[in-house]
């Protein structure tokens, strides 16, 4: 039997499960909220064609509103400008799209303390006891706080001072990006980095450091809490946008069972 038939059997049969990474994409779908004077995303919004009248009596289409950066989406190298003259969504080779994935768990500190970071020694504990970052692949970080996804008020935490979320140290991401072989990070929360990243130096460091070293995002994942530790597979297309710095995209994960 050939490789292809026989991982197709292996899906229709529950063999290897298929896991939905990604969050539904509404009007409720929380987005990222910058102070002024930036700029800020729209939220997703659908504009209807026609309904089986007679604007079009026999389909249903919509146009659809929305960012590139909005819901579970892909951080290409161009999105930041330390990866500027990096690919954009279009030019991520495709082989990149499906990767082996590990799953590092910080739930249980992140309850604690909503602006927990992971560091250097977090993950060097994690490859002692699991085998080393996979070549190519996915660092998924979980902290449990897509559970706050339905809300956008919780999901981005915000007060006086700003949001508070957890992430990635400086010095982690730096190290993430420069000396582990991984594809990119994939996180729970509304972008890869740290709610507080904005004070940090330099600030958003796992979007300095890991597009400008031509690594990649996956953002607003769920049910990372499904997957093993080590084993699984991310598939990740996002759209081609030509000259798109990201993506809303669909996250699969293939699991042995």
């Amino acid at each position: 039997m050939s490789v292809l038939r026989s991982f197709v059997d292996s899906v229709r049969s529950g063999a290897i499960e298929v896991i939905d990474l990604t969050a539904p994409l509404s009007a409720e779908t929380p987005i990222l909220q910058l102070p002024e004077p930036f700029g800020n995303t729209i939220p997703f919004r659908l504009e209807e064609i026609s309904r089986y009248d007679d604007r079009g009596p026999g389909w249903y289409w919509n146009d659809i509103h929305t960012g590139e950066h909005t819901g579970t989406h892909f951080d290409a190298p161009v999105h930041w400008v330390t990866g500027r003259d990096g690919q954009d969504v279009s030019q991520v080779p495709a082989r990149s799209l499906i990767a082996p994935a590990v799953v590092l768990d910080f739930t249980a500190e992140a309850s604690k303390d909503p602006d927990f970071l992971l560091q250097i020694d977090h993950v060097k504990e994690w490859e002692r006891a699991n085998g080393p970052l996979p070549d190519g692949g996915w660092l998924l970080y979980r902290t449990g706080w897509d559970t706050r996804s339905g809300d956008q008020a919780a999901f981005l935490n915000a007060d006086e001072t700003g949001p508070h979320t957890p992430g990635v140290s400086v010095e982690c991401a730096r190290w993430l990006a420069a000396e582990t072989p991984i594809l990119g990070i994939g996180v729970e929360t509304v972008g890869t980095d740290a709610g507080a990243a904005h004070s940090f130096d330099p600030a958003f460091p796992c979007h300095s450091f890991l597009l400008g070293a031509g690594k990649y995002g996956l953002t607003q994942l769920r049910n990372i809490d499904r997957l093993p530790v080590t084993g699984a597979v991310v598939v990740a297309p996002p759209l081609p946008i030509v000259g798109g710095s990201g993506s809303p995209v669909r996250v699969l994960a293939l699991v042995e069972r």
